[in-house]
């Protein structure tokens, strides 16, 4: 059997076998094509954004949805994580971003996706958001903790940004 998300062979659609890799252990392999097939994943970027003062956070709120998450988006093909920051945060609130610093993954399991966590630090408090924000709010940074989604992924990477020590 083979993981989950990669059953067939996406050259040929014959169904995967597990067998053994030297060097890699039990990996999807296709009979028929004579190939081992790794398993593939979504790209995404994941992005707390704040002011030029670091003292606020911006959380939006999307599809219908009435909760506050981070800015996030897909990579698009021939793209590199932090060109995808910075056009999401253009394309979704209109701001452009000064400064970036890449926090950390994890692997999001609903949607197949490894998700990259950014700060970003934006040239103003002025979005102009897209259709895709429902609505977006700044807020302190002890309000941006209690505002964000309890229990999502969003709040992992805030919180984790957050209460990472001070480092020099």
């Amino acid at each position: 059997m083979a993981q989950p998300g990669l059953k067939y062979c996406p050259e040929c659609g014959t169904k995967l076998i597990m067998k053994a890799l030297e060097g890699e252990g039990i990996v999807p392999y296709c009979e028929h094509c004579g190939d081992y097939r790794f398993p593939f994943f979504n790209t995404a970027v994941s992005m707390i954004v704040m002011n030029r003062t670091k003292d606020k956070i911006l959380l939006i709120k999307q599809y219908g949805r009435d909760h506050y998450i981070l800015v996030a988006g897909y990579i698009n093909k021939g793209e590199n994580a932090e060109t995808a920051v910075c056009r999401e945060v253009m394309e979704e609130l209109g701001l452009k971003v000064e400064s970036l610093r890449f926090n950390r993954t994890e692997y999001y399991a609903p949607s197949n996706t490894l998700m990259e966590n950014f700060t970003v630090i934006v040239d103003s408090e002025a979005a102009e958001p897209n259709r895709e924000i429902d609505s977006w709010a700044w807020f302190s940074i002890e309000e941006a903790r209690k505002n964000i989604f309890a229990g999502s992924l969003a709040q992992r990477f805030l919180y984790g940004y957050l209460d990472e020590p001070e480092t020099t």
